[in-house]
């Protein structure tokens, strides 16, 4: 056991019930993304009081905290903070009820459907610790709390307002998310444990005239349902089957009424991909196809791109990887072990490591019911448990807190906790 995950067995009798009544209260009032003002204050003073360098309003809510404790490494742990716009169905007592203009200026629900309100929770409470015992530790320790994970705007936007020599640059960078899977469990992966994932809108022009006389017309529809269908084909017959990559058209809209051919189509798409050379062939794929089947269809005007967001993809170091592998096996012993395979989900925490050159480890704990999930994986049910970003998630607080605290704990400590040099058993 480490010094860090020793101290938090000694840590003050409330430790746990505080972070209960923290993560509650999130989950009770959530903020859609690059709008968690009042999740940004609750960090920024709470990160002061326990004597953090404190700098709010980074990359528009983000928040970076510097607790400097002698020489060392410098260590950068990062939990984001935005919720999704989408109503909340757990019948939790602590269920949001809480809507928000997003971004176009629509009314939506908003809910912690993604579990960032738990990673919240667990950086404060590893904050706490490592603020209270100093004395097991030495380094620089920098906490980061990311705004608008979910639109892939915050990480870059933290990045953009970081600036030169503003904060010290971390040799590491450590972070982890709560999924489905055993609560009590850590899960981890060296290389590439996350996908990329690009999402477009294509608008497709045509020229609109009557139902009854399609000879005037360019029809956009037309124009739109062939470039749906082909675009399928990149991944079933341009992409090597032992490639793994995704394609889906989430959203196609044309028109207003029946017999009336619109001027235009629109098309909404998402792509994930394993390998930046996977990605890029998509990318250019995508054009190629929606440019030909405009040309095909006569149009008068190339299709127009827009990109959406995009999510690079996750690759973690593979010797800090195993550094935090060998640290989470000594403290979990069979509780902590290796994904079997790369997530289709994606993530903007990498673009830290990557814009500056800084080795990164990302890993998983688990969240739901241990009796639940032994149940849905003897029946072959697991994909039935709701997951991220369904409006039932609801991860288990108990052990999910403590582990996740314990973890972040235990990764920190294999940089910022120097080994201890072992008794001499002979004299």
């Amino acid at each position: 056991m480490n010094p860090l995950t020793q101290a938090l067995g000694g840590a003050e009798p409330t430790l746990v019930s505080d972070l209960e009544a923290l993560y509650k209260d999130l989950h009770q009032h959530p903020e859609l993304s690059m709008q968690e003002v009042r999740t940004a204050k609750i960090v920024a003073d709470t990160m002061q009081s326990l004597g953090y360098e404190v700098t709010r309003n980074v990359g528009v809510t983000g928040v970076v905290c510097v607790l400097r404790n002698g020489v060392g490494p410098t260590v950068m742990l990062r939990a984001d903070m935005d919720a999704l716009p989408m109503a909340e169905n757990t019948g939790l007592p602590y269920a949001s009820t809480v809507t928000a203009r997003d971004a176009d200026g629509m009314e939506v629900g908003v809910a912690h459907s993604c579990g960032h309100d738990m990673h919240v929770a667990w950086m404060i409470g590893a904050a706490r610790i490592l603020a209270a015992n100093r004395a097991a530790w030495q380094g620089t320790l920098m906490i980061v709390f990311q705004p608008g994970e979910e639109t892939a705007e915050g990480a870059q936007a933290m990045v953009r307002d970081w600036g030169e020599g503003r904060f010290p640059k971390p040799d590491i960078i450590l972070g982890q998310h709560v999924m489905v899977g055993a609560a009590g469990t850590v899960s981890y992966r060296p290389g590439v444990t996350l996908s990329a994932g690009d999402s477009l809108k294509i608008k497709l022009f045509g020229r609109g005239s009557h139902g009854s006389q399609p000879q005037t017309s360019i029809d956009p529809v037309i124009m739109a349902a062939a470039t749906a269908l082909r675009l399928q084909t990149i991944v079933s017959r341009e992409i090597a089957p032992t490639e793994p990559a995704v394609l889906t058209i989430g959203s196609l809209q044309a028109g207003t009424k029946e017999n009336i051919i619109p001027d235009d189509a629109t098309i909404k798409l998402n792509m994930r991909t394993f390998s930046d050379d996977t990605r890029e062939y998509m990318l250019k794929a995508i054009r190629r196809i929606c440019c030909a089947e405009c040309e095909a269809s006569g149009a008068e005007r190339p299709p127009e791109f827009n990109t959406i967001n995009s999510y690079p993809l996750t690759e973690n170091d593979l010797v800090a990887t195993e550094k935090v592998a060998q640290a989470f096996a000594s403290q979990f012993g069979e509780n902590a072990s290796l994904a079997p395979r790369a997530a289709s989900a994606s993530e903007d925490f990498s673009i830290f490591g990557r814009t500056w050159g800084v080795p990164y480890v990302f890993w998983f704990l688990g969240g739901t019911d241990p009796a639940t999930y032994a149940q849905a994986v003897q029946e072959k049910a697991v994909n039935k448990i709701p997951s991220n970003h369904s409006p039932k998630f609801a991860p288990q607080i108990h052990p999910t807190l403590e582990t996740g605290l314990e973890a972040m704990l235990t990764a920190a400590a294999a940089w910022l906790c120097p080994p201890q040099p072992l008794e001499e058993t002979n004299r």
